[in-house]
């Protein structure tokens, strides 16, 4: 397990103040980029290490996705799941203005405004899940029913793969 980081991120900051209980973990000193990277480095399951996805549905409406690093998002399933009839990924220059993270450093805590989220069923497999904590290097480990007290979430079948 990689070592708790003393850096604090913005999202570590809104757990400590609503109280919410968190692991932190850095992994600055590696060369991981991509999700799967990530929770090997981590020494974590891939299947509990979550990718944050931005995306706008054809009302031109935003939604946050959280599939695991290993799966992809079914763009057919996640419309389905916010009643949209199609939705498509963000792209990445809209990410930063839109959320106020950059691609590779988004997470479902702290955006600019708060978008309809939905993690993957497949979350409710674990006591935790693990995510960005809103900085390319930094992840945070959070039990999913102290999350819907920061970011209002649904569980639905979203992922692929």
């Amino acid at each position: 397990m990689m070592k708790q980081t003393s850096e604090k991120t913005n999202v570590m900051r809104i757990l400590e103040q609503k109280k919410i209980p968190y692991e932190s973990y850095s992994y600055t000193n590696t060369d991981a980029i991509s999700g799967m990277e990530v929770a090997t480095v981590l020494h974590q399951d891939a299947n509990q290490v979550f990718k944050t996805l931005v995306t706008t549905g054809n009302s031109k409406n935003h939604y946050v996705f959280l599939v695991p690093v290993c799966k992809e998002l079914n763009l057919k399933k996640a419309a389905k799941a916010v009643n949209e009839k199609s939705i498509e990924m963000l792209k990445s220059k809209d990410l930063l203005p839109l959320t106020g993270y950059i691609h590779g450093g988004c997470s479902p805590i702290g955006m600019k405004k708060q978008f309809p989220t939905v993690i993957d069923v497949s979350a409710a497999n674990f006591d935790t899940i693990i995510f960005s904590a809103g900085k390319i290097g930094y992840q945070v480990q959070v039990a999913l029913e102290n999350l819907k007290t920061v970011v209002p979430f649904e569980l639905a079948d979203i992922s692929e793969g």
